[in-house]
């Protein structure tokens, strides 16, 4: 099967050009004929603008991947989010801790109606032992407000009388919390009814909780469609310095508050930042509770509504924060703006000079190999690098021929593995074993660089204390995405995620351009300290050709080693030319055989879900696509 065919069918799987084209032609009138469809995509040119929302309209005609999401999201908020009943029995509850929540928020000119909808917001939870804080820094005091925050007694306001700045503003609103714990809310968004009832449920089933976090989404009007999710990963540090992931509903014990000191003035734009960042530093005890409890707000002078293009400064005050966590944390390297905006890079400094064991098996397909090579000589800049070509069972002479050639030349040496079985497990030890650098990379022979700085990038991550392995991105011959990383559990096992997607594009909340932590990666290019492998016992001989790699991953986190995804390192992946793919009963029954060692093995974790991932999304899709079924929160692993 060639590549082009097996690209189409992946992007076809009911096969044949014609009802590849006829699907494509079926979405094509099912999306001009819908009125709903119609209001989405004026909205985004609105928001996105023209070629952005062509592009994506494009990726759903040809690749079905954002077939109507908002429908999707609509069911899953009827399916999931509390009835009426359910609210009545919140409300009755009668937890064995009710910690006071204060929710603080620096005021500035705020929309009478916008402040309205807030206040109502949270006289409504179901949970009632709260406070709100105001610190008004407002040039003129809105009389029209007072009748609102006066109406409970539980809200407390104070006017400044000067405009100290966002983050000295919200430390204004901070002296005024007498609760244990510290919620953040913005002067425009709102919580569901529901917000702080599963917060405190969640603080009374982990009292040694430091720090919350919660899934958010948006919304125009009150009352009008919520969308765009944002179904986050649990607590993830490399991925936290690349990106505000966290940012709403953030929730604080007040020890650590008191702690962390408050707001810094020198990132205002990025306040809440720096101070997630100072958190990850601090706070032993950190949970997501992976449901919608905040609503943010979209309109004109919004983070939200603009992509971030109103608020540049907050992007220049990122970078400021990220490099002063880092300098605390005596990690030396620089910071810049990442691959889209709002994501961030961090160039950690190499130590030393460490030496690189580059492993690559190989069986025939001299071609294929050849293509590797030079690209690896032509374009790799780190110079301290072998390359070790691990024989397996050739059967063709001119493979033999062209191993004598490229011999102990331009840094490469071939080693024979003695037995005639296929085992990739096997080859990579032997490789590991006969290698003398001090980092190991996997690579597959079918593979051709596009990145010079490749090894550095790699480096940079691999070096630190508490990351044991680092992966990259891989595209087809077609530009089109191979592997952003894998999650556990994806298609009953693990898989890659992020498949097919054209290289101008990008996922679910452009995971796919940036760093992130991730419980596995693939071995087709991967690099890990040498050591890790004595640590692990190397990899698992019993898994032969399938999912030793995500074997590998587990049990480096299994030692609380960090796995990291870097979209900064590229190759062109062929897949699998050399080895064939499962199309023989033998094939066939021993990848059942590896499916079933890794459910033997790993049970418990697939029970659990996999943490850098949400159990809001879907296990049979790629693309991070919302689950649409009555999601039984308890029973499926969460622990809140």
């Amino acid at each position: 099967m060639t590549q082009k065919k097996r690209i189409r069918d992946k992007l076809f799987p009911e096969g044949g050009k014609i009802r590849s084209w006829l699907r494509i032609i079926n979405r094509f009138f099912k999306s001009i004929f819908s009125i709903s469809y119609l209001k989405e995509q004026k909205e985004k040119i609105k928001e996105k603008g023209w070629r952005v929302t062509f592009i994506e309209m494009k990726r759903y005609m040809i690749m079905g991947t954002i077939a109507e999401p908002q429908n999707i999201y609509q069911k899953w908020i009827e399916l999931n989010e509390p009835t009426e009943k359910e609210l009545e029995d919140q409300r009755n509850t009668k937890f064995e801790n009710n910690p006071k929540i204060s929710i603080i928020i620096p005021m500035y000119n705020t929309p009478v109606n916008f402040f309205k909808e807030l206040v109502d917001s949270l006289i409504e939870q179901t949970y009632s032992n709260w406070e709100l804080c105001l610190a008004d820094g407002s040039p003129e005091k809105n009389e029209e407000l007072k009748s609102i925050y006066e109406k409970d007694s539980r809200i407390k306001y104070k006017f400044l009388g000067e405009n100290k700045g966002i983050a000295e503003n919200t430390n204004e609103a901070l002296k005024l919390a007498t609760g244990d714990y510290i919620g953040l809310l913005d002067h425009d968004d709102l919580l569901p009814k529901f917000s702080l009832y599963e917060i405190v449920k969640c603080i009374n089933k982990n009292p040694e909780v430091e720090f919350i976090y919660t899934d958010e989404d948006k919304f125009e009007e009150l009352g009008g469609k919520r969308y765009d999710p944002y179904f986050k990963s649990d607590f993830a540090p490399d991925t936290l310095r690349a990106n505000n992931f966290i940012c709403h509903f953030s929730i604080f014990k007040k020890e650590l508050m008191d702690k962390l000191e408050g707001f810094r003035k020198e990132f205002d734009g990025a306040q809440d930042y720096d101070i997630l960042l100072r958190m990850s530093e601090e706070a032993k005890n950190i949970i997501h509770i992976p449901k919608i409890l905040y609503h943010w707000r979209v309109h004109e002078q919004s983070t939200a509504k603009s992509g971030g293009t109103a608020k540049p400064y907050a992007y220049e005050a990122g970078i400021r924060a990220i490099q002063s966590h880092i300098d605390r944390l005596g990690l030396k390297g620089t910071v810049e703006h990442g691959n889209t905006l709002g994501t961030y890079k961090i160039n950690y400094e190499i130590i030393g000079n460490p030496k690189v064991s580059i492993i690559i098996p190989n069986k025939d397909y001299i071609s294929t190999l050849k293509v590797c090579l030079k690209s690896l000589k032509k374009l790799t800049t780190y110079e301290n690098y072998e390359i070790i070509i691990v024989e397996n069972n050739s059967e063709q002479e001119e493979t033999f021929n062209y191993y004598k050639k490229i011999d102990g030349k331009d840094k490469i040496k071939v080693v024979y593995y003695p037995e005639i079985e296929f085992n990739y497990s096997k080859i990579i030890n032997f490789g590991v074993k006969n290698s003398s650098g001090e980092y190991i990379v996997q690579l597959n022979n079918d593979t051709e660089l596009l990145t010079p700085n490749w090894l550095q990038e790699m480096l940079m991550f691999a070096q630190r204390e508490d990351v044991g392995a680092v992966g990259v991105e891989l595209f087809y011959p077609d530009k089109t995405i191979q592997h952003a990383g894998i999650i556990v559990g994806i298609g009953g096992v693990a898989g890659h995620v992020f498949k097919n997607i054209p290289h101008n594009m990008h996922g679910y909340f452009s995971k796919d351009a940036m760093i992130q932590n991730m419980s596995a990666v693939t071995a087709a290019c991967m690099m890990a300290p040498k050591s890790i492998y004595d640590e692990v016992g190397y990899m698992d001989e019993k898994f032969k050709v399938a999912f030793n790699d995500v074997d590998f991953c587990l049990k480096i986190r299994e030692k609380g080693k960090l796995i990291v995804y870097n979209p900064y390192v590229q190759f062109i992946h062929y897949e699998s030319k050399s080895r064939g793919f499962e199309d023989t009963p033998e094939k066939q029954a021993r990848f059942k055989n590896e499916i079933d060692r890794f459910y033997e093995k790993w049970q418990s974790f697939l029970d659990k879900g996999d943490p850098y991932y949400n159990i809001n999304l879907r296990l049979d899709n790629d693309q991070y696509a919302i689950r649409e079924e009555k999601i039984d929160y308890e029973r499926e692993g969460n622990t809140i």
